[in-house]
């Protein structure tokens, strides 16, 4: 289908790939991975034929339907969800907007190019007919549907929408058109868990190939049944899901490091033999001889050495036994009510999950508990010695984008000396080139870290997250997790990362019509009671 051969190419002094070669073949679903700058962003502009590199060939069929879901996508149209979401099937939504045309003109029967309408109304009808056209609608609404969606929200306008679930619309426009290759950059990013679930399901049951890149471990594993890995300027394939690839690249790092370590200690011998006898004229033969031989032997490559990335909170000071206490909370907003009558209450060291259905109103829950938000009846208090720390969805959008990253560190914490700041930059991936960035030109990912690593130095010993997970790589989250883990106070969260929430809840909220329902234990045991990963999806 489509095949990157000896492929290179250099964006100014860095080399972005060097030799790479690769081959996605009909109806697979492949993962693609490497670390941030690797040149994955790069590899589907080159599939689409949007950048050509500088040496090798790009072999793809000329008619491939190719559709590109990304995370800087253009403003869209001002139409309802659903007329958007029908505009992205691209001819059959055309002829569909010519029918509708042609159809009011049959009316006028007196017009001197009728003949010419029908005849034309007849191949248009064809066409639509034939490319799955009057189901399109209904094909459109499963799919919002599927994405979190309520039917009375298809007709609003898309401009009214959020960020977020903007993406959602340009996701669903880009299935619908079913594309014979879909190239999918972090499609799981502002998603719940039950569009996650879908999207699974959807993905795995669609007949044409898949190249995606996505921070979801558990998406990777039930979608992927391949690994193209690109680190260092090549790519690497791995057959299996993403856990089998991290296996046989934990083997295939050990390998060759085995092989790099055997041939550096015959080298060294060889160097000392020839330092050793280079002044002797005995044996000078034997000095050149070697010489020449250390000089035509290929050198293996040192391989790349991963690096674990680690958090470490500050000790925190110890709370009260009760630490957040929700006494009969009602919130509204206009005649929809969000919370009727809650009652909850998070001891010291518990590690509270909130989940509930789109619409369900956990992000309103952890602003009340944050002290963001104001209950319409009751009251939400923090327990006696609590210091609280809010990572909020849209926080990182509100960081001071004329700052650099050092800057914002040093004006969050004034009295920290400048090596502080640089560990604490340095624990959360800032290099030393990097702390000098502009905010302005950081990623959601660097955004979310630069956040995080602000609520670290304040070491708080309660933490409300909401979806602090967003925009993080495999990495981080790995590392944020274990932080999590290690750390000594109360957390209360809201994720759709299951690998996350299995990792570290050790309570499960379930917010529903009825009230909240408390599940006392970790997510897994939660899904086990229940038999499902999720509300409102149906049991396993």
């Amino acid at each position: 289908m489509v095949e990157l051969k000896n492929i290179t190419l250099q964006h100014g002094h860095q080399v972005v790939f060097l030799g790479a070669s690769m081959k996605l073949n009909p109806g697979e679903k492949v993962g693609l991975v490497g670390p941030n700058g690797a040149g994955k962003s790069t590899l589907f502009r080159l599939i689409l034929g949007e950048q050509r590199p500088d040496e090798g060939s790009v072999d793809r069929p000329k008619r491939l339907s190719v559709g590109w879901f990304r995370q800087d996508f253009a403003d869209l149209a001002d139409r309802s969800v659903l007329d958007e979401t029908i505009a992205g099937a691209g001819d059959i939504a055309a002829l569909g907007a010519e029918l509708a045309h042609l159809e009011e003109r049959l009316g006028d029967v007196d017009a001197p190019d009728y003949d010419e309408v029908i005849e034309r109304y007849g191949d248009v009808q064809g066409r639509f007919a034939a490319g799955g056209g009057y189901d399109l609608e209904a094909r459109a609404c499963t799919l919002l549907a599927g994405l979190g969606f309520r039917q009375d929200e298809l007709n609003g306008p898309v401009r009214a929408l959020s960020g977020g679930w903007r993406m959602r619309v340009q996701l669903a426009r880009l299935l619908l058109a079913r594309p014979e290759l879909l190239l999918l950059d972090e499609p799981t990013n502002y998603l719940d868990i039950e569009s996650i679930v879908w999207l699974e399901a959807w993905l795995r049951d669609y007949p044409g190939c898949v190249l995606l890149t996505c921070h979801d471990r558990d998406v990777m594993n039930r979608v992927v049944r391949r690994v193209i890995e690109i680190d260092g300027g090549v790519m690497r394939s791995y057959t299996g899901d993403y856990d089998a690839y991290e296996k046989a690249r934990a083997l295939d790092a050990a390998q060759r490091e085995a092989e790099y370590q055997k041939q550096q200690a015959m080298l060294a011998k060889e160097l000392r033999f020839i330092e050793r006898f280079k002044a002797q004229p005995a044996k000078a033969s034997q000095v050149q001889s070697r010489a020449k031989k250390v000089d035509k032997i290929e050198k293996v490559e040192p391989p790349p050495r991963f690096v674990e990335r680690r958090f470490q909170f500050r000790k925190v000071e110890r709370s009260g036994d009760e630490v957040v206490k929700v006494q009969g909370v009602a919130k509204s907003y206009g005649e929809r009510a969000i919370h009727r009558k809650i009652d909850l209450l998070v001891r010291r060291g518990e590690r509270w999950a909130i989940m509930g259905e789109n619409g369900a109103g956990k992000t309103t829950l952890l602003k009340m508990m944050a002290g963001a938000l104001a209950p319409d009846r009751g009251r939400v208090g923090v327990g006696s010695g609590v210091s609280l720390g809010y990572f909020a969805q849209h926080q990182a959008e509100q960081l001071n984008d004329k700052r650099t990253i050092l800057e914002e560190l040093e004006a969050h914490a004034p009295m920290a000396g400048r090596g502080v700041i640089m560990a604490l930059a340095g624990a959360f991936g800032f290099t030393q080139d990097d702390v000098e960035k502009s905010i302005s030109v950081l990623s959601g990912g660097e955004r979310s870290r630069l956040v995080l690593a602000k609520l670290l130095y304040n070491a708080p010993n309660l933490l409300v997250l909401d979806e602090p997970t967003n925009h993080l790589d495999l990495t981080t989250k790995r590392a944020l997790i274990k932080a999590l883990q290690e750390y000594e106070g109360t957390v209360v969260f809201v994720s759709h990362d299951r690998a996350f929430l299995r990792a570290l809840a050790t309570r499960v909220v379930e917010l529903a019509p009825s009230g909240p329902q408390v599940y006392e234990g970790s997510y897994d045991e939660y899904v086990t009671t229940t038999g499902r990963e999720a509300p409102g999806l149906r049991a396993l």
